[in-house]
């Protein structure tokens, strides 16, 4: 059976504003072409070494 999900809490007042500061502030970050490279064969390694039970 799966695990219900809740809804998303509403942001007010003071937390709302800092996490639209913080979102702004991290609008332009992104990792480099070499870093993602590298994150994405590090997935790609455990995807394969992974088992799933069914």
């Amino acid at each position: 059976m799966a695990t219900p999900i809740k809804e998303t809490p509403i942001l007010y007042g003071k937390d709302s504003d800092r996490f639209l500061k913080e979102v702004k502030e991290n609008e332009n970050n992104r990792i480099s072409k070499k870093e993602y490279k590298k994150n994405l064969e590090l997935l790609n390694n455990v995807m394969l070494k992974a088992t799933f039970n069914k």
